[in-house]
């Protein structure tokens, strides 16, 4: 072999390693953009997911948000029965049976929109566990002025019988005293705006359509609440176990308005003095203190019976 074709041999397979080393750095880069490119979509990926949870998120915080909704077939019934205004109702899947059919009816008659959803959706909207598969949403619950309880009583040419709750705390009593006292014929409750419970979709479940029946007030100042209501002739009737007589042994006739005080501490010591006297229940067991609600009602029957 001759010397020009060595350097011819070694010349060729100069190129096919030039050939290789430049399929293999090209592959090489067709590989680094496709990494690249995988990397960005899924990165876009995650982005697009985020956005998706992000805003089934919101979907479910906007719907858990609602305070004014009303849970349980009995409350929702009774608040379409009374006339007021529904914005919307959300009924569990599947439920149709018993006093369900009821309400869809009424709904659908009222034009009322009804919307459908699954048990975890309606779980997580709920504000109370046992909301039997249907939540009204409505308007903010009004509340009115004292003038407004007064008035009730006029309208129907009768003394005043009025509630007032220093301090309840506890949405579950709040609810359960609110029932006691439609039933009982009160004209109205008040209740203060700190420290104490307020109208939620737990207080109407446990009021059970009560609330659509009786007035309620919400006042900054119990003390010129009852101020407003003695101006007006209305005696004050307090509660507490420092009392000297029991509930039924005290005239409870005439216009009244009874004072419960907060579960643990019951009523304030000023409120205690702007009382034109107090009432006590009789305690003959160990335990010298009844729950609020109960205490409400014993109370309340025991003026209703005089009245």
């Amino acid at each position: 072999m001759s010397l020009n074709d060595r350097r011819n041999g070694k010349d060729r397979r100069k190129e096919k390693r030039d050939t290789l080393d430049r399929r293999k750095n090209k592959d090489r880069r067709l590989n680094s953009d496709r990494r690249v490119q995988t990397e960005r979509r899924t990165q876009a990926d995650r982005r697009t997911i985020s956005i998706d949870y992000s805003n089934r998120a919101t979907d479910i915080q906007v719907e858990k948000s609602f305070d004014d909704q009303v849970e349980g077939r009995n409350a929702v019934l009774e608040l379409l029965e009374s006339g007021k205004d529904v914005n919307k109702i959300y009924i569990t899947k599947g439920e149709r049976k018993g006093s369900i059919n009821k309400i869809i009816a009424i709904a659908n008659e009222r034009r009322i929109i009804i919307v459908e959803k699954d048990k975890t959706q309606m779980d997580m909207m709920a504000g109370t566990e046992n909301y039997q598969g249907v939540i009204a949403i409505v308007p903010p619950y009004e509340y009115v002025d004292v003038e407004d309880i007064l008035n009730v009583a006029k309208e129907k040419n009768k003394d005043p019988f009025v509630l007032v709750l220093d301090g309840i705390e506890d949405t579950h009593n709040l609810g359960a005293i609110i029932r006691t006292a439609e039933a009982a014929g009160v004209d109205g409750i008040i209740i203060p705006k700190r420290r104490a419970a307020s109208v939620n979709s737990t207080v109407s479940k446990v009021a059970c359509g009560a609330l659509e029946y009786i007035k309620m007030a919400r006042v900054n100042n119990i003390n010129d609440a009852i101020k407003k209501l003695k101006d007006n002739g209305v005696w004050i009737c307090g509660t507490s176990l420092e009392a000297e007589k029991y509930y039924y042994e005290q005239d409870l006739t005439g216009p009244l308005a009874i004072i419960i005080g907060n579960e643990a501490n019951g009523i304030s010591n000023l409120v205690k003095k702007n009382c034109d006297f107090l009432v006590k229940i009789p305690m003959i067991g160990k335990v010298q203190s009844l729950n609020a609600s109960v205490s409400t009602g014993i109370v309340l029957y025991g003026a209703l019976r005089k009245r």
